[in-house]
């Protein structure tokens, strides 16, 4: 077996069978190896499992196959034995209720094959919002030498002269057809020109937000996150990724010297100099809290005041990831950021991230990437809200929001769930005007919905025909990264757990006030007090269901289970 500093490879002689006798389950296991045809010698070398995420279900990964088969080419040109295995895989449209519902199921499954089977390291192929992260709580769990690799993003499309791309472009249309601006034909066009390869979304999305700050961390090679998913060069990242797999296991790294509370904190500041998707804010807590480290909201309103925005890319700028990759990457980014980071963070090169950095910065189109003392925004883009609303916070993405709405007092006009939204929302006869503040409860991470994508709430018909464009809307639900507007997610404790979202009714009054980073239930403590809190659904009689209502914490604390978080002792 290979010497590493952290001592002797094991290969297909770790974690072995337990038979009670160690000589038969390494002789039975050989055994069986030898009949899938591998040789000898391949036998016995150090092994780098491959988590592929291959699915059908999943149009994201569509290229993993082929990233598959140049991971295995990099093992092998380092000296290991490359074996492939495969994980749930979560693609966002074809999952109901949501696929954040079965991330922690997928963390799980991830955790337990790499602690399971007998490997030295871990290529990790995601891409799709939920299956990044969940790959990296099983890998800090399991607390082995892993390396992330991403499927990469979409490239556009173009239809009538127009670049497009999913998702922020697909909302934007969609609300041109719900104001009745376009017809059913022009969106059934729209509709087969967004996502016309494979790959994620063509914009600053969950999964490219989350692809970012992972590189930001360490846990990716320098300059992976933004290849598109259809370029050579991905190809290329993936053979580069096997063979830093085995160095990284050579070297005796594991995840939980590379996640650490300096490297979480140099993913804050990339995701709020992007100006990226909410969700990452629940992700990196599930990850973190994995590793023990907790993620205060409030030192998050610290680290957005003093980071700007220095990505001009949608939902809240003109650009694309193509072009954000054309035009220096994360790289490019971190250089900038560079005085504000923790440069002695350790990264799966084996190399600080200073050291990383240390490199010619190469060619940077600063129109899609500013400089530090030139930004798009001064303040990070997003905030933390506290209040007799949210005690326990909200955020709000206020780059891709109107300042003309960051403080603001309006009556609530409340939904009491996704079914009474779709049921009322384009009534004419709803009661609501456009200074008015939407109100959606029974959306957060216990409720039956399990904490969808839905805080995107509408804009109700009969101001969008009214040409209203925006209008102030709450919920304890998450939003895509592709979207956009005056929306504060996530409220904390959730309706359905009790909290005083689920007190609000229709005519009550709310205040935001983005400055004072506050969020407020206008009504005195004794009408509160009269009125019944939300009950919770009834618990699931078996299975995952019953695991995840027993089990599931709130979006603080990253909507992981209670059995999951903090530090483990991994085995073999």
């Amino acid at each position: 077996m290979t010497e590493t500093d952290a001592g002797p490879l094991k290969g297909l002689s770790g974690k072995l069978t337990n038979y009670g006798d160690a000589d038969f389950a390494r002789y039975l296991r050989l055994s069986m190896a030898r009949s899938m045809g591998f040789s000898e010698n391949l036998l016995k070398r150090p092994v780098v499992g491959i988590a592929t995420t291959f699915s059908e279900f999943n149009n994201c990964h569509r290229g993993v196959p082929e990233l598959v088969a140049a991971v295995k080419r990099g093992v092998l040109a380092a000296g290991g034995l490359p074996l492939e295995f495969p994980t749930i895989s979560l693609g966002e449209p074809f999952l109901t209720p949501t696929s954040l519902y079965f991330r922690n199921l997928m963390s799980m499954d991830v955790e337990e094959m790499l602690r399971g089977q007998p490997m030295d390291a871990a290529v990790l192929i995601g891409g799709c919002d939920k299956t990044v992260p969940a790959q990296l709580m099983g890998a800090v769990s399991a607390e082995m030498p892993c390396v992330q690799l991403v499927t990469g993003p979409m490239m556009t499309g173009n239809w009538r002269g127009e670049q497009l791309g999913a998702c922020t472009d697909c909302r934007r249309f969609w609300a041109k057809y719900r104001a009745g601006e376009i017809d059913s034909q022009t969106i059934g066009e729209v509709e087969g020109n967004l996502a016309t390869t494979s790959g994620t979304c063509a914009v600053m999305g969950t999964a490219s937000t989350m692809a970012s700050m992972v590189e930001a961390m360490g846990m990716m090679l320098p300059g992976t996150a933004a290849i598109p998913a259809v370029h050579a060069d991905r190809i290329r990242a993936a053979e580069a990724s096997g063979v830093a797999a085995l160095a990284l296991a050579k070297a005796g790294l594991t995840t939980r010297d590379i996640v650490t509370e300096k490297s979480v904190e140099n993913g804050l500041r990339m995701l709020l100099a992007f100006s990226g998707s909410t969700n990452a804010i629940v992700h990196l807590a599930a990850i973190a809290g994995r590793a023990g480290i907790k993620i205060d909201l409030n030192r998050l309103n610290e680290l957005s005041d003093t980071t700007p925005v220095l990505v001009n890319l949608k939902p809240t700028g003109p650009y694309y990831m193509q072009d954000f990759h054309a035009a220096g990457g994360v790289g490019a980014v971190l250089r900038e950021l560079k005085p504000l980071l923790h440069l002695d963070c350790m990264t799966v090169t084996g190399e600080t991230l200073g050291q990383r950095l240390e490199g010619e910065p190469g060619y940077v189109n600063r129109d899609v990437i500013r400089p530090l003392q030139d930004p798009l925004q001064a303040h990070g883009g997003l905030v933390a809200l506290f209040g007799s609303l949210a005690p326990r916070g909200a955020i709000l993405k206020r780059a891709a929001a109107d300042p003309t709405l960051f403080e603001k007092e309006g009556r609530a006009v409340v939904f009491t769930s996704l079914e009474d939204l779709a049921a009322r929302v384009d009534d004419p006869d709803l009661d609501i005007q456009a200074d008015d503040i939407m109100v959606l409860q029974n959306a957060g991470p216990t409720s039956a919905s399990a904490m969808p994508e839905s805080g995107y709430l509408p804009i109700p018909q009969k101001l969008a025909k009214a040409g209203v464009k925006d209008i102030v809307r709450i919920s304890d639900a998450r939003m895509s990264g592709t979207a956009y507007g005056t929306i504060v997610l996530h409220v904390t404790p959730d309706s359905a757990s009790g909290g005083p979202l689920g007190l609000v009714r229709t005519g009550d009054r709310i205040r935001l006030s983005v400055k004072d980073r506050r969020l407020d239930l206008v009504v005195a403590q004794e009408e509160l007090n009269r009125r019944d809190r939300a009950v919770p659904p009834p618990m699931p009689a078996r299975g995952y269901a019953r695991l995840y209502r027993e089990q599931i914490l709130q979006a603080d604390q990253g909507c992981d289970f209670k059995v999951l978080t903090g530090a483990s002792t991994p085995d073999g």
